[in-house]
């Protein structure tokens, strides 16, 4: 099984506490029915900095999951909650180093 990380970019706080309630509700139904492909759930990413460069976007959070290609793991991102509240994901393949 190869592992992915998703980035998450954009996407719309939520505006009140009973909204931040269902929000993290469908967070955690997202991760309920994703099982083990979730290898870590990740956070959101605070405060940022880039160095040597600029960076146009900045990243809001993210997550790593388990699937066995690309194609499944862009599968995997199908009712996700971030899509929901207007963001993006950006799904990359960890690539393994041999020590």
């Amino acid at each position: 099984m190869k592992k992915f990380l998703y980035l998450y970019f954009g996407g719309n706080p939520p505006k009140s506490a009973e909204e931040g309630k269902a929000v993290m509700a469908d967070w955690m139904a997202y991760f309920g029915k994703m099982g083990d492909k979730i290898a870590d759930g990740g956070a959101p990413i605070g405060p940022q900095k880039s160095v040597a460069g600029k960076h146009d976007v900045r990243v809001s959070g993210y997550s790593i999951v388990n699937a066995a290609s690309l194609d499944e793991a862009v599968k995997l991102t199908d009712g996700h909650p971030h899509i929901k509240a207007g963001g993006s994901i950006e799904v990359c393949e960890t690539m393994p180093i041999a020590m």
